[in-house]
């Protein structure tokens, strides 16, 4: 337990008090007896992708389940038993079935959250959904110069379910990991606890699934309606995750796909997102290229999209943020050279997290050149902190790295957001008004993220047009053609990737 005694929830700033004994016994059993006939699911983290799959458990399509979520307590994450528990979701999201769902386990009461390592001990099904990180060495221009995987959180997490699980326990693996991860160290640490524990090691089962999350509109059926890959360390733990997912998921409208081990499905999920990854980083230097060439590259792209083997083709933008894209290419890289022992790296796939890694230090320094090589005391208004747009998920955003530059050379910037109230990686209250800042002086106005709020919106669009000449910059491409008219008979308007615009 650390000295702060209290956690903090990012969406709101509300504080809530750490247990001060870690026993949460009497409350777990009350819930079991409540809901007694149920098979038992307990999910291993309630961040954005554990709160949601805890979501569809608690509402799934052929099985009444019993879910506890459990989290640590600890000042990052307390809250969110404290929030699920008194009946607020913590997480904030454009999709309308998020509400839906967790009204629905409020009238079923079939979920809770807690931070006793106990529920483990009541578990049919386990699903494993706590973070993995990449310790990445930039320098303040994203230069990568090292990163590290450090295994010790997620083993300790194992470790956990392996001293209390029961022997017959069903394991499902979503954590995202290095290649060879349930073989190699989930499997060994699962099958020591247990023995030590003077239990079976041939009754269990442990499947790996990852999850395919699209934080924003599509969010549920991100999880509940699309494809899903799995495996089993064993053909009998393959059929067991099998018989776990057709009771969450449409299958038959998207069936599941059973791949020959855990090393390919972990393989499978880095390497999904390493292509994407890559395939934005290839868009950086062909928008400085078509900026250069007078070129509008959006409607470039629009029209070889049309081309169906190249409909996937990305758009130019502000940078790479959340927890997947930032980071797999480099533990698909790791596993190949630590835990397969290869004298090789995945050379293009770690170039591309470095280029993704500067396009925010890119729009810096585009809007630097708009204002002569320098922002001493301009005024900044930001539209949008989350990585994505029609969401509250500030992690890693690629906005923060652009607020770190801009605030090297002003400190008058003003942040505005619809979906987060608090931003945690900067301990910020955010304005969550939009006309809070309207009337108001603003040198420049950024739009880095794609809300919702902000395309098409009429009224911002009067406001922008209310405000002194100032400077805005699109680095997104949200603008349309006629707002950008608009909007350019009275400002500077710029857009990243489009050269048509001067």
């Amino acid at each position: 337990m650390q000295n702060v005694a209290y956690s903090v929830n990012p969406f709101t700033g509300k504080r809530s008090m750490l247990p001060e004994v870690l026993d949460d016994k009497e409350r777990i059993d009350s819930f079991l007896e409540m809901n007694a006939g149920k098979k038992v699911v307990v999910v291993q983290g309630l961040g954005f992708v554990g709160s949601v799959m805890a979501l569809v458990c608690a509402n799934a399509l052929t099985e009444e389940y019993a879910v506890i979520g459990v989290e640590l307590a600890s000042p990052g994450s307390y809250w969110k038993i404290q929030s699920i528990n008194e009946g607020v979701f913590p997480v904030i999201s454009s999709d309308p079935k998020i509400d839906l769902f967790f009204k629905k386990t409020k009238e079923k009461k079939n979920f809770i959250a807690t931070f006793d390592p106990y529920c483990y001990s009541k578990a049919d099904v386990i699903i494993v959904d706590i973070n993995l990180d990449v310790d990445k060495k930039s320098n303040f221009e994203m230069d990568l110069e090292g990163y590290d995987v450090s295994l010790k959180n997620f083993k300790k997490a194992i470790e956990t379910i392996g001293n209390h699980c029961r022997e017959d326990v069903s394991i499902v693996v979503e954590t995202t990991v290095p290649p060879g991860t349930c073989q190699k160290i989930v499997k060994p640490i699962l099958e020591e606890c247990l023995a030590k524990r003077g239990l079976t090691t041939g009754t269990y089962t442990l499947g790996h699934s990852y999850e395919r999350v699209m934080p924003g509109p599509d969010y549920i059926d991100s999880i509940q309606n699309f494809y899903r890959v799995y495996s089993g360390i064993d053909d009998r733990s393959a059929i067991a995750t099998e018989t776990f997912l057709r009771t969450i998921i449409s299958t038959e409208k998207y069936p599941l796909t059973r791949l020959g081990s855990t090393n390919a499905t972990e393989m499978a999920k880095v390497l999904e997102n390493s292509y994407r990854a890559m395939n934005i980083g290839f868009m950086v230097e062909w928008s400085r290229f078509a900026e250069e060439a007078g070129v509008n590259l959006y409607e470039v792209v629009d029209s070889i999209r049309m081309r169906p083997t190249h409909n996937n083709l990305m758009y130019p933008g502000i940078g790479v943020g959340g927890y997947c894209l930032t980071k797999d290419p480099l533990l698909a890289s790791w596993a190949r050279q630590n835990i397969f022992e290869s004298n090789e790296r995945l050379a293009q796939s770690e170039t591309g997290v470095t280029i993704n890694d500067k396009m925010p230090l890119y729009a810096f320094e585009f809007l630097k050149k708009e204002f002569n090589g320098t922002l001493r005391d301009k005024k900044i208004l930001m539209l949008g902190v989350s990585y994505r747009s029609n969401v509250g998920d500030t992690r890693y955003s690629p906005v923060e790295y652009l607020y770190n530059y801009i605030n090297r050379e002003t400190t008058a910037i003003t942040m505005h957001d619809p979906y987060v109230s608090y931003w945690e990686e900067k301990q910020m209250n955010i304005e969550q008004d939009l006309n809070a800042f309207f009337p108001g002086k603003w040198d420049v106005v950024i739009i880095s993220t794609g809300h919702v709020e902000y395309k098409k919106n009429q009224k911002l669009m009067n406001q922008l047009l209310e405000l002194d000449a100032a400077f805005i910059l699109d680095t997104i491409g949200l603008l349309t053609k006629e707002e950008i008219y608009l909007l350019s008979g009275k400002h500077r308007v710029r857009v990243v990737g489009r050269g048509d615009i001067k």
